[in-house]
């Protein structure tokens, strides 16, 4: 079984794909780099880059051709919900119903409104990618050195890179100086890439994006200069490349606006055929004249259409997009809240999501002690530990711990001052200079009294950095940090902890290399430290990094975030899992799962290498069998293939992301998550909800509240449906006995769009249920309207429409009607009538709020006072009756009344009647009815 399989043996299990096509650059000379594109070290010359410009085209993000918005914001007029409502305006229009023929087209437009919104968010990623490359640059042309439109440059241009210019399209080095790049916008990944113009000869442990001697459309130059001569430009670079793979993802409706479609489909068909029906019958039998018959139709159509139910969801969301903001989530689509409560899946980034992204010191190994370093991040409190207890003071004097933080400070670029005011710098350097600061030294009195001679830059092919720095004492010594694998076999010498040497053994390299695997163990970045003592700065670089003097090993990590593993544990306990695709390494990433607790045990750690060679049935079939996975070592395309495997395996999926390299699987995924701290603008403009703290643990908490949302809009769609009953059955006593219509279409608008709409709204904003996080995610083949829920809203609709009823012929019977009478059809009576109809489905909604507010306890375990905005919602729901019933120009507009104080004591039975305990009032379809 593939689950069993190590990440070797799924290798070599699979058969290797063909090389992707692209030419090996990073092996040739910068001789044959220039042959190779037919330019020269001037440039090309203006004819020859027109020429190329004509043929290739500009160096830009093209953008691929979509609708206008006017054309889109049309749409929305047209649509099925739309049009249905464009014939019942229609109808009413021709049946003399002119209020209400210009009513029905306000709803159509808010709905519109905001389906034209998420369309506008949309087109904003692309122009986030645009906005990457620069407006100019300089480059060689025809041997001067010219500041050109980015969109003008050509492959074989001789671009000039230095600190502070952005890349503007994917080059070849061919000049460097202690040149750095930072790549975190393509790799996710915070540390700059030092580059170097010689030629890599085997580039198979590197990304694409990481080649030593390569450099990127949309990176920045962090230090130092370059020259590099141009390999592609705008739609063929790494950035367009990701371009493309974003405008290629096609934007899909939310689960919930899946369902909610569904669900406006067939209440409106079955309206259509209810109304349909009545109408036919009515007209063939005679009962009915032909307009009456048609005002009986639409009468049915409007009461089953549920007009208020996505203007109320929109509110509803946003209120929750509102209360999500205290919970550091910025939600831009509406249905993005509800979307992140039915996850299943959350494929989450390391660097700065789980972890704080504040590389710091965890272990420094001396001459056989291991020592453990105390404090967090770039704090500067702290301090050394050996066995638990503190350093004691004869250690901390020792000659061998000066020298550590001689070599951790002098061969060093960063600065302690950048540290604390988090300016760009490595944080790698920066974790060596807290470290010499909590072993009590000054950095900068060292740097002051140890001025620097001479450096030879880290490089990512030597793994190494030398510095050269005169010795307050007299002379010259030489200070070499880097990779240990790569400067254990220059020393030949170990320094004890007096500060004395001695040569260094085969079983001193034993013992070396068993620390070394035990702190790799741990998933800690490693980086060795020597020194030597030499006569004079005027050495060659084979000069100064041979014959060392080893001192050290330091073991780095970015820790987890202390809130993390707590948030896991809540998600394994709500059935979700969690998968981790960075770009680090993996034993770095299954030291950071092992601590924050996805429980990987056996399962191997995937790299994007990997994934590239699996086959979609072969990645499904690793998905499937469930679980936390960690995929390292990955690239946007990679990234894209597990995001989409898992939607079609019928998950639910949320992905985080800060960089360009994001921007694809944001957008694929059902809900994309970006980091609004490190992000950048197209990461954010692709996601649906944005991270104020880049805090995995306050996606957990927001899908607790879209959980609660879900449950609320069930808690509202009971409350609005449960009042189509009512409103309908007033139509069926009309056409059937004859009797007056007590209720008319604007007074079912009333109820719909108006009593109707502040209630609802209360009920989305209901704090989630106990133990809601302690369910699975619900099922996309559940439907937002099921037969628990459909038997509720009928069974209080019935209620409604016999209060509703009940209050109508209490009018008549207070006036000496009795049956066999004829029943007044126009006039004051007959008014008051209708608006004591109307005034029995508001009375009994007010009952039917406290009813549906829990679908697991009784209304009196929740407390009836503990959603004030209800409270707010069932008042305005009365003063809204009262002013259709007592303001003159409401009451010509609705048919209304004034209500009587024996009226308006006969409403008073129906709240309670409404929710008479817990019966009704809870658990009627809920967990515990099931139990």
């Amino acid at each position: 079984m593939l689950a069993k399989e190590s990440a070797a043996e799924i290798l070599r299990t699979i058969k290797r794909e063909e090389e992707s096509g692209r030419e090996n650059y990073w092996v040739l000379s910068r001789e044959e780099i220039l042959e190779e594109l037919k330019t020269v070290l001037q440039g090309r010359s203006p004819e020859e880059a027109r020429r190329r410009l004509e043929e290739i085209g500009p160096n830009r993000i093209e953008r691929v051709r979509r609708q206008s918005l006017i054309v889109r914001f049309g749409a929305n007029f047209i649509n099925f919900f739309a049009i249905l409502l464009w014939a019942a305006s229609g109808f009413a229009y021709l049946a003399g119903m002119k209020e209400l023929a210009a009513a029905i087209p306000m709803v159509i437009l808010i709905n519109a409104v905001f389906s034209f919104w998420r369309e506008y968010r949309a087109e904003k990623a692309i122009e986030a990618l645009e906005k990457l490359l620069p407006a100019k640059s300089r480059l060689y042309r025809g041997g001067e050195i010219q500041e050109v439109e980015v969109a003008e440059i050509v492959p074989g241009d001789i671009i000039i890179l230095e600190a502070g210019d952005q890349v503007p399209a994917d080059a070849r080095l061919i000049e460097a100086q202690d040149f750095r790049v930072d790549n975190s916008a393509l790799t996710g990944e915070s540390l700059p890439a030092y580059k170097i113009a010689e030629p890599v000869e085997d580039g198979q442990e590197f990304l694409w994006t990481e080649m030593p001697n390569l450099v990127f459309a949309g990176t920045a130059a962090l230090s130092g200069a370059a020259r590099g001569v141009v390999l592609a430009t705008g739609m063929d670079t790494q950035l367009g490349n990701i371009a493309s793979l974003t405008q290629e993802v096609k934007e899909k409706p939310s689960p919930l606006q899946r369902e909610m479609q569904f669900v406006v489909k067939v209440q409106a068909l079955v309206a259509l055929s209810i109304g349909l029906s009545f109408f036919l019958v009515a007209t063939l039998t005679g009962k009915l004249a032909l307009l009456n018959s048609l005002i009986f139709a639409i009468g049915m159509i409007v009461a089953f259409v549920p007009e208020g139910l996505l203007p109320t969801l929109s509110l509803s969301l946003a209120m929750a997009v509102q209360r999500m903001v205290r919970k550091n989530a910025l939600v831009k689509k509406l249905s993005a809240v509800e979307t992140l409560g039915a996850a299943t899946v959350i494929c989450t980034d390391k660097t700065g999501t789980l972890t704080t992204n504040e590389i710091m010191v965890a272990h420094l190994w001396l001459a056989g002690d291991l020592l453990t370093v105390t404090g967090s991040g770039f704090q500067l409190t702290g301090g050394l530990e050996l066995d638990g207890r503190p350093l004691s003071s004869e250690k901390l004097e020792a000659p061998l711990l000066t020298l550590a933080s001689l070599c951790a400070v002098l061969c060093n670029n960063a600065s302690l001052s950048a540290v604390g005011e988090g300016v760009m710098g490595d944080p790698t350097e920066a974790a060596l200079l807290v470290l010499a600061a909590k072993m009590g030294k000054d950095v900068e009195e060292i740097r002051r009294t140890h001025p620097r001679l001479k450096v030879f830059p880290f490089e990512s092919v030597r793994k190494r950095m030398s510095s050269l720095n005169a010795a307050p004492e007299g002379g010259v010594r030489c200070w070499v940090k880097g990779a240990p694998e790569s400067l254990i076999p220059l020393c030949t010498a170990i320094t004890e902890w007096n500060g004395e040497t001695r040569p260094l053994t085969p079983k001193d390299q034993a013992r070396l290399n068993q620390v070394l695997s035990e702190m790799a163990q741990k998933g800690l970045r490693l980086l060795a430290l020597a020194y030597k003592t030499v006569d004079t700065p005027d050495l060659s670089l084979s000069e100064a990094e041979g014959n060392l003097s080893f001192l050290g090993i330091t073991g780095m990590e970015d820790p987890p975030r202390p809130e993390v593993p707590g948030a896991i544990e809540k998600c394994h306990q709500a059935g979700i899992r969690i998968i981790m695709i960075t770009g680090d390494f993996g034993g770095t990433a299954r030291a950071v799962a092992d601590e924050i607790g996805m429980h990987l045990e056996k399962v191997p750690i995937l790299t994007g290498e990997i994934v590239s060679r699996l086959s979609e049935v072969q990645l499904r079939r690793l998905l499937k069998r469930g679980g936390n996975n960690v995929f390292a070592r990955t690239s946007p395309q990679e990234k894209l293939r597990i995001v989409t495997a898992l939607l079609n395996l019928g998950e639910i999926v949320a992905v985080t992301g800060d960089g360009v390299n994001d921007g694809p699987a944001l957008k694929a995924a059902d809900i994309g998550v970006a980091m609004g701290k490190r992000g950048t603008e197209v990461s954010k403009e692709a996601a649906s909800m944005v991270l104020t703290d880049d805090n995995f643990a306050s996606i957990v908490a927001a899908i607790e509240e879209g959980r609660a949302v879900y449950a609320n809009i069930k808690k509202f769609i009971t409350y609005i449906f449960n009042s189509n009953i009512p409103e309908a059955v007033p139509f069926v006593l009309f056409a059937l006995f004859g009797i007056p219509l007590p209720l008319n279409i604007m007074q079912i608008l009333a109820v719909d769009l108006g009593t109707d709409l502040l209630p609802g709204l209360a009920l989305g904003a209901e704090p989630p249920e106990p133990g809601i996080m302690n369910r699975p995610p619900r099922s996309r083949r559940d439907r937002l309207i099921d037969w628990p829920l459909a038997r509720r809203f009928t069974f209080l609709g019935v209620l409604n429409a016999a209060a509703a009823l009940s209050s109508y012929y209490f009018v008549y019977l207070s006036a000496g009607w009795r049956p066999g009478l004829e029943m007044a059809a126009s006039g004051p009576l007959y008014e008051r009538a209708t608006t004591m109809c109307l005034a029995g489905i508001v009375a009994s909604q007010i009952g039917n709020a406290m009813a549906v507010r829990t679908d697991r306890e009784s209304i009196f375990t929740v407390g009836l006072f503990t959603n004030r905005l209800l409270l707010w919602g069932i008042v305005s729901e009365v003063l809204i009756l009262l002013a259709l019933s007592y303001v003159p120009f409401l009451q010509s507009i609705f048919g209304t009344a004034p209500l009587t104080a024996m009226d308006l004591m006969f409403l008073i039975i129906f709240p309670p009647l409404a929710c008479p305990g817990r019966d009704h009032c809870g658990g009627g379809h809920g967990v515990k009815a099931r139990e």
